[in-house]
């Protein structure tokens, strides 16, 4: 039965006996279980395991070195699900350690299988995010790898932190700006758009982008940031309107 065809409290119930069941294996350095939980088809046992592998690495100072050595083990497992999971236990910790779990990161963000790096995405994010300082300076050298993925989800994976704090991530965002690739050049324009919405982000953005070079990009951009300022309406400090008129004001853009 899947996770939330279950009741509330055999919810609460199944969590536990996850949680206990990867406490004991890593105290006992089994890991048999903790592979088992990763691999599960369901996505909310998967997302139980990484939760509860990094709720113990904070719990348990003692056990900290033995669960790093095993996630680095197990990142070489041929099951995708459970590097996927990996993934996910390593961003856990990078919310508050990123540079014990920094070689995992660099590891999957050339796996072969997307969504292991997907995982690294939704970590980047949430770990820049809580824990910037590190994580944007571990992301920025990966700003012009060689590799057009890798960049691409590099720019996607800073993009939560730039909701906040535009500032942060403005700069990398630049320098990507004459990327060659359009799947890079169209998640940059995504991710200005993303940026752009609450309150006080559409002036540091347009003011930003001011300073670019690439107007074709600068362009595409506005056309993105007044777009998303419809899509999200509800949740936009402006209304499309203000938003457009706030850019006419401000930004030339013939």
């Amino acid at each position: 039965m899947a996770f939330y065809d279950l009741s509330k409290e055999e919810r609460n119930q199944k969590v536990n006996k996850i949680f206990n069941d990867i406490f004991i294996a890593i105290e006992k350095d089994k890991f048999q279980k903790i592979e088992t939980y990763s691999a599960d088809e369901d996505t909310y046992i998967r997302k139980t395991t990484y939760q509860n592998i990094g709720k113990i690495y904070f719990k348990y100072p003692d056990l900290q070195s033995n669960i790093i050595n095993k996630l680095k083990q197990i990142l070489k497992n041929k099951d995708e699900k459970i590097r996927q999971t990996t993934v996910n236990a390593a961003g856990e910790i990078g919310i508050k350690n990123f540079e014990i779990v920094e070689s995992i990161f660099d590891i999957a963000l050339l796996d072969e299988h997307h969504s292991v790096r997907n995982a690294v995405i939704g970590s980047v994010k949430k770990m820049s995010e809580k824990n910037p300082i590190p994580v944007l300076q571990w992301a920025k050298k990966y700003l012009h790898h060689a590799d057009k993925e890798i960049r691409r989800e590099i720019c996607h994976g800073i993009e939560l932190r730039g909701r906040t704090h535009q500032q942060d991530i403005l700069p990398f965002l630049k320098e990507l700006q004459f990327d060659t690739t359009a799947r890079v050049r169209h998640t940059l324009i995504h991710v200005l758009g993303q940026i752009a919405y609450k309150k006080n982000c559409l002036e540091t953005v347009i003011q930003e982008l001011k300073t670019w070079k690439n107007k074709d990009l600068v362009l595409k951009a506005i056309d993105e940031i007044i777009d998303v300022h419809q899509r999200y309406k509800d949740f936009s400090f402006y209304t499309q309107e203000q938003a457009i008129q706030y850019i006419d004001k401000n930004f030339n853009t013939q």
